[in-house]
This record gives structure tokens, C-alpha cells and sequence, in this order.
């Protein structure tokens, strides 16, 4: 896994916890779906990256 989207990755699951969690905390819907879109994405790039990884060695 490359560092820049290891990284990409993480900060994808992080934003999306935050907003998830911030949408919950007010009680907009749509901004906690958005998070959990994004935290998704983040946790999909994290899983490609992994299984190039397991393929190249």
C-alpha cells in the first residue's frame, strides 16, 4: 500500500466518523449518512490497497 493512499484512506474513515458523529449529535440525518457514505469509501480504498499489497509478494 502506497503511504499517500494509506493515508487518502484514513482520513476518509476519520472525516466520516466526525461527521457521522456530528450528524447524530444534532440530529441531522442526511449529514450522519453522508459520514457513513464517507467512512465506507475510506474503508473500500483501505481494502483495495490491501489486497494489491497481498498480490504483489
Amino acid at each position: 500500500m502506497t503511504a499517500g493512499e494509506k493515508a487518502k484512506a484514513k482520513v476518509e474513515q476519520a472525516k466520516g466518523k466526525g461527521k457521522e458523529a456530528l450528524g447524530r449529535a444534532i440530529g441531522n440525518d442526511r449529514m450522519a449518512a453522508e459520514g457513513r457514505a464517507e467512512k465506507s469509501m475510506g474503508d473500500a480504498r483501505q481494502g483495495k490497497e490491501k489486497t494489491k499489497d497481498a498480490f504483489k509478494h
